[in-house]
């Protein structure tokens, strides 16, 4: 048995397809006309945009999205003018296309290995990704295509990159693994929209099975047996109907109210990042949208999103909800979200410095134009402003005091809008989490975010693989900082809800259940999950649980205690 990251749950017994690297090795050249060669590099590089736009489309219509973006990142990356520059330079100086080119990617490749945060450090696969293709348009060598492979399919590769993972037919692939990538890798994220059972990282894979060979794997626990035994088959074939056959049992939770067991309802919302996620959270059977990021309208672009832009955007969703809250997050940029034409400055702990509501309030024009968009889509449905990264009243003050200044504007211009649209705050600092009383008188809501404010709590970077082991939600320190947060805004009588990560973990679910979150805030893959592990909870075992966990002063304890009480539930619950 093999042991290596399991990040798309189920079970998979299936047939080794080895994805072989193509030989990119060529003959370095000394260039005479560097004016021809460049236009060599400048027809493959079209060619590759021609091809991933192609790729990204399909990506979209078969997955989703926001994996759809991957391979646009691609787009993005290349069309970068500093390459055409750099690789100019370098083919003026006689160095060929392909020698230019792969230089170039490797200094992207060191920055991006030099970041001291894991989501930087995977970027790497990206432009090894793009290298590897742009170099196969240059030598004239084919892609890769797995879309034929046979039904029972196990695919085996050093890395399974964006650009592999559109010929995927999850028909005939029944598992994934790799011998790089993490569970926040663009492996693991495509794997888990396509609902393949993955396990990444395990050692030499490539050298240690060969094409037809069986293997069975549990995505859930990382667990790979290379030619399991008849009895190893049979167990492994078990697991996967009993997987799929309770995973198809969610579907009956369609329609039904989210309750506990004895019947305290809570609301099960989703996170989405585009206007067409929105379709998703109708069909995956979502009673709202609890967080709508924003940032999307200002990305990828040269300049500011008009009122109008966004405006058209913010009412597509609550037009498609229909009447169910659209909870829609103000401009979180800052930290680690970059965009060049604001020109912010750069900082040694952006973390830490200019970003958020704190960049809104200073370019009050730009912010301006936001929540004015906000208050006019308000008139087509349920919409309500979450301010993120506040630390301070006053900083929830001023957005209150603008969102007024803005409805009598539009009041004098006769555009209609929500009177009592509700302004609430996403708690995700500590400082946030110690007013939270205070906060509560004056802010219609709360939203916690989880990833934030575990990573804030316990002063971590959670992409530091050195302090890695501190970032945990089950931290007793980051446990009391919630369940604070949910005590007063209880006795405040305002919603608190949560939409960071935490909510749709099932060792979690009955803490935040016991503390009184009001909503949970989820994926739109996880909802009928979430929806079944709430309904295994009473309210009374749940609080039962609260006690004894309060009483631990670790977080392996609580991990330990929390994994032992979800061990009993199906494992697509447990996922």
């Amino acid at each position: 048995m093999e042991k290596g990251i399991g990040v798309s749950s189920g079970y998979g017994v299936g047939q080794i397809v080895k994805i072989e690297e193509a030989d990119l090795n060529y003959q370095e050249k000394k260039v005479e006309d560097a004016e021809a060669e460049f236009a060599r590099f400048q027809k493959a590089i079209e060619t590759f945009k021609e091809r991933t736009t192609a790729m990204a489309e399909k990506l979209r219509q078969s997955v989703g999205e926001k994996e759809a973006e991957i391979l646009e990142g691609h787009i993005i990356m290349i069309s970068d003018p500093a390459v055409d520059d750099q690789v100019k330079t370098q083919i003026e100086a006689g160095t060929c296309a392909e020698t230019a080119f792969s230089s170039v990617c490797d200094l992207f490749i060191q920055m991006f290995q030099m970041a001291d945060d894991e989501l930087t450090n995977q970027r790497v696969t990206d432009v090894q990704d793009m290298r590897a293709r742009l170099l196969k348009i240059l030598l004239g060598i084919e892609e890769v295509d797995i879309s034929q492979v046979p039904k029972g399919t196990i695919l085996a590769a050093r890395d399974l990159t964006p650009s592999m993972t559109v010929g995927i037919n999850k028909e005939n692939v029944v598992g994934i693994i790799t011998e790089v990538g993490g569970k926040t890798s663009h492996s693991a994220i495509l794997a888990r929209a396509l609902e393949v059972p993955a396990v990444l990282s395990i050692p030499d894979v490539m050298t240690k099975v060969e094409n037809g060979q069986t293997v069975a794997i549990d995505g859930n626990s990382g667990e790979v047996i290379f030619s399991p035994s008849p009895e190893e088959v049979a167990a492994y074939e078990k697991k996967r109907a009993d997987y799929l056959k309770e995973k198809e049992a969610l579907n009956a939770l369609i329609g039904k109210p989210t309750a506990t067991m004895d019947g305290k309802t809570v609301e099960l919302v989703c996170n989405i990042g585009k206007p067409k996620d929105a379709d998703d959270v109708v069909s995956r059977d979502g009673e709202g949208v609890g967080l709508f990021r924003t940032e999307f309208l200002f990305m990828d672009r040269n300049q500011m999103p008009t009122e109008e832009e966004q405006f058209k955007a913010y009412k597509e969703v609550a037009e498609k909800l229909q009447g169910k809250p659209v909870i829609i997050r103000t401009l979180d940029v800052g930290g680690d979200k970059e965009i060049a034409y604001l020109d912010l400055p750069k900082e040694d702990n952006p973390f830490l410095g200019y970003r958020a509501i704190r960049v809104c309030l200073e370019r009050k024009e730009m912010y301006h134009a936001q929540l004015r968009a906000l208050v006019r889509a308000s008139a087509f449905g349920d919409i309500r402003i979450m301010v993120p990264m506040i630390t301070c009243l006053d900083e929830l003050r001023q957005v209150k005091e603008m969102v007024e200044g803005i409805k009598e504007e539009l009041s004098k211009e006769g555009i209609p809008y929500k009177e009592d649209i509700p302004v609430g705050v996403m708690i995700e600092t500590p400082a946030a989490a110690m007013i939270s009383d205070l906060l509560a008188k004056e802010a219609a809501f709360f939203s916690i975010g989880t990833n934030d404010l575990t990573q804030y709590t316990m002063v971590v970077d959670r992409g530091n693989a050195h302090v890695a082991y501190l970032y945990s939600t089950y931290n007793p320190a980051v446990l009391r900082t919630i369940e604070k947060v949910i005590k007063a805004g209880n006795e405040a009588g305002i919603p608190v809800g949560m939409c960071g990560e935490a909510a749709s973990d099932p060792n979690l679910i009955p803490l935040l259940l016991a503390y009184g979150l009001d909503e949970f805030s989820v994926s739109a893959t996880s909802v009928l999950a979430t929806r079944k592990t709430i309904s295994k909870w009473s309210m009374e075992d749940a609080k039962t649980l609260a006690e004894k966990v309060s009483k631990l002063g670790t977080e392996a304890e609580v991990a330990k205690m929390l994994e032992e009480n979800n061990s009993n539930f199906p494992p697509e619950i447990r996922a």
